[in-house]
């Protein structure tokens, strides 16, 4: 017994040890914000002050120190983050992941993004300012590489950490501008839907510019087969299984002096990007004798891509801009080396790469290259025949430029300064906005934009043999939409189309009016705003648009066929606000009809597979509200019922009693249950988090979320079908900068500061977010002394 117990003391021994050294290890994976750490190659001392949200202020004698120590704070927060981002470019997420994202390493690697990158570096000056920051910043990165704790992901995958190059900066802007193209949704899917169904049904579609709704207004007075279907799912499916974010939409509006109660500018600005944990933005407040932005980071990157301080402040829209053209190519029939063009026939370019794939062998695949681009016919087995398609995306076309615009705008002392850095950015195309101490406001559409021949269509695959369909020429940026200190005292952007640009309607993929017409709304009806009127119309949830669509469609029910409950909720319906609160259940009811109505319209065409693809495109957005109002078109007749030509009145209440039907199944018989908490949630999902037995550990939520698709609260799910809207777009920040106490400025971020999930930084703001709180952006460095959390200081 006595041997029993002292085996069993034994054990018990080993298992205390094991887990006091599991607890050592893993305290020893934690982000250090506190103490003195050496950093080679600084000048003099940065002084590091965390707040109580983990976000670092960091003062320093010269911005070289300042950039090398924001590299080593950011990189213990988020290497992992910036390890995904720099890999997708280079197309080495199999790597990490294994054989399922080989085709996602050949998509990725076609686009050219590495290869342009590698264009640039041929260029570059190493001595330049902007070079020689960002190296500081990557020495600070590599300083933590070296010498830091290795972030949990690398153990679990496996995977060795790697130093920073300024390559890995130019990979990680060129997946930001990939990001926000929707045209490799759109085009090939345009194309395969009128090669199968004929123009008719593309004439119903919300294809073209409405000059009905509200578009942006500029102002310059005071300055037939199925390939494109495949290609349009290979894109998808590609993108689908990225594990870091993309970048969607976006909402912002600067007030003008004359309608703010304190005389000042007011800014205000959410970029939407899809849900991940860690979030996209790293927050730093960076001090120097000669510079000071409170700015926003992508991972790997060192300029801020939003900030601002107290002479300034800017911030990001999606342009949403059409910068990709599909082209059919012509091989020649007795030479398949060579393809036609206007000048006559050119040999293909043959690219050859290789994948590293985890617990796999490398895989080797070749792909095409003609003037236009890559041909995307090889990059994934179901599009490896047909007609070549190439794709000409502009962002691989001039000299990049990006990262110089980013330090430019970042560094700009009044608005001359930074409308100068603008034309820098070729792509993405993006809507830049801008609001100033001195009572400047101001927006950019930034972008290469250029001319296409007259009543051509760029939402169609075109003609790349003829020479007809090319650009006609680029334009100056002089030329770009833009409005700087208009009379109606205010600018915005909501991703909605831009008025003439160079007097023509310029193609893009514009959102539908509905959250620009709720900002117009709000601002025209108001002067007198102040930080707090501007937090609440920021968290605004009530969609002016989804009611019109109800006012529209309930003229043809038949109450005959409905019963009392029925009758009761419709009548609900008829009267609700807009307004997408936790409580209410006219927000759940319309959404089911919504999804019903749009498959039965469009689905017995499409075809599921079609379908689906066409639910993931802008196109699909702009349809609900324009097509509702069509009476009579092709799309309401169900084909595939022989003995019936169905009206819109038919599809109208076949998609009533679906949704009636699908709920009941769902949330139970009692429709005052069907209350929107119960299926719109928030979930961050972490890469890991996709295993069960992971998820509590990396994932952040679910929380139930108030806001929808396109309401200024822009938290957007997929429509699959499930009836359940799992929120996976929103915003990614949401920012106040109030110039007349421009040191109580607010924001949140959606999880926390750090992506370590061992730090306290991890999700500390995540409730805060989904109740729609903020906390302060400090800039006064008495308060940041008084109040840090803890200090880490730099020496050399």
């Amino acid at each position: 017994m006595k041997t029993v117990k002292k085996v069993l003391f034994g054990l018990l021994a080993i298992l205390i040890l094991a887990l006091i050294g599991f607890a050592i290890f893993l305290n020893g994976l934690k982000p250090d914000y506190s103490g003195k750490k050496s950093l080679p190659g600084l000048q003099g001392e940065v002084t590091t002050y965390f707040d109580t949200y983990g976000i670092p202020h960091i003062y320093a004698d010269n911005e070289k120190d300042a950039l090398k120590a924001l590299g080593y704070v950011h990189a213990q927060d988020r290497l992992w983050q910036m390890e995904l981002l720099r890999r997708v470019g280079k197309g080495r997420i199999s790597e990490v992941f294994g054989a399922d994202f080989v085709k996602t390493d050949k998509f990725f690697l076609s686009l050219g993004i590495d290869e342009h990158t590698k264009e640039t570096l041929k260029d570059l000056n190493p001595n330049s300012e902007v070079i020689q920051l960002s190296q500081a910043y990557l020495d600070g990165i590599n300083e933590f590489i070296k010498n830091g704790p290795t972030p949990v992901e690398f153990y679990l995958t496996g995977i060795e950490k790697e130093p920073f190059t300024i390559e890995d900066v130019y990979n990680a802007v060129g997946y930001m501008a990939f990001s926000f193209a929707m045209a490799h949704k759109t085009d090939p899917l345009l194309t395969s839907m009128r090669n199968k169904l004929g123009e008719a049904y593309l004439n119903d579609l919300a294809i073209d510019s409405d000059t009905s709704t509200v578009w942006i207004k500029n102002y310059k007075g005071i300055e037939t087969d199925t390939l494109g279907s495949e290609i349009s799912a290979t894109v998808m499916a590609a993108l689908d299984q990225l594990p870091i974010p993309q970048f969607e939409g976006s909402n912002s509006w600067v007030i003008a002096p004359e309608k703010t109660k304190n005389g000042k500018v007011i800014f205000a600005n959410d970029p939407h990007i899809g849900f991940a944990q860690p979030s996209v933005w790293y927050e730093a407040h960076v001090n120097t004798p000669n510079y000071e932005k409170y700015g926003y980071h992508l991972a790997g990157v060192p300029f801020p891509l939003l900030g601002h301080d107290r002479n300034l402040a800017y911030g990001l829209t999606m342009f949403e801009n059409d910068d990709i053209d599909f082209y059919y190519e012509e091989t020649n029939p007795s030479d398949s080396t060579q393809y036609k063009t206007a000048e006559g026939w050119k040999t293909y370019e043959v690219v050859n790469k290789t994948i590293k794939v985890k617990d796999g062998e490398d895989v080797a695949f070749t792909y095409k290259k003609t003037h236009h681009g890559p041909v995307l016919n090889n990059i994934a087995d179901q599009i490896s025949g047909g007609r070549p398609v190439s794709m000409s995306w502009i962002y691989t076309k001039p000299k990049n430029q990006v990262l110089y615009a980013l330090h430019g705008i970042s560094h700009a002392k009044n608005i001359e300064e930074f409308k100068d850095a603008l034309p820098k950015i070729h792509a993405p195309g993006l809507n830049v906005m801008y609001g100033d101490a001195k009572g400047n406001v101001a927006w950019w559409a930034t972008a290469q934009l250029y001319q296409m021949p007259d009543s051509l269509s760029t939402k169609f695959i075109l003609d790349g043999a003829s020479g007809k369909d090319e650009p006609l020429r680029y334009l100056d940026f002089s030329e770009n939409p833009s409005a700087t200190n208009p009379p109606w005292n205010y600018v915005y952007s909501a991703n909605n189309q831009p008025d003439t640009i160079a007097g023509m309607v310029y193609p893009g993929y514009y959102l539908p009016e509905n959250r620009a017409k709720r900002i117009v709304q709000l601002l025209e009806e108001k002067d007198q705003w102040d930080k707090e009127d501007v937090s609440e119309m920021i968290l605004d949830v009530t969609s002016p648009i989804n009611t019109n669509v109800v006012t529209e469609l309930i003229k043809y029910f038949d109450v005959k066929q409905l019963n009392a409950e029925q009758l009761m909720l419709v009548d609900s319906l008829k009267n609700w606000n807009g307004e997408y609160t936790l409580n209410s259940t006219s927000p759940t009811l319309y959404h089911r009809c919504e999804y019903f109505m749009v498959k039965n319209t469009m689905e017995d065409e499409l075809g599921e597979e079609m379908f689906k693809q066409f639910l993931s495109t802008h196109l699909f957005k702009r349809q609900i509200g324009w097509g509702a109002k069509n009476i009579d078109g092709v799309w309401w007749d169900n084909v595939l019922t022989e003995d019936k030509v169905e009206t819109r009145h038919d599809i109208v209440m076949k998609s009533f009693a679906d949704a009636w039907e699908s709920l009941v199944v769902d949330l139970g018989p009692d429709p005052s249950e069907w209350t929107w908490d119960k299926v719109h949630t928030l979930e961050h999902q972490h890469p890991f988090g996709q295993v069960d037995a992971l998820r509590k550990y990396f994932n952040v939520g679910p929380f139930p979320v108030e806001g929808t698709r396109e309401v200024i609260n822009n938290l957007s799910f997929p429509y699959d079908g499930s009836g359940f809207y799992k929120v996976n777009v929103g915003p990614s920040t949401r920012r106040i900068i109030d110039f007349s106490d421009v040191e109580n400025s607010i924001s949140i971020l959606p999880t926390g500061q750090s992506g370590n999930p061992l730090s306290k930084y991890y999700k500390d703001q995540a409730q805060m977010y989904a109740n729609g709180e903020f906390r302060k952006m400090m800039l006064n460095k008495k308060e940041i002394e008084e109040t840090a959390e803890s200090i880490l200081t730099f020496t050399k």
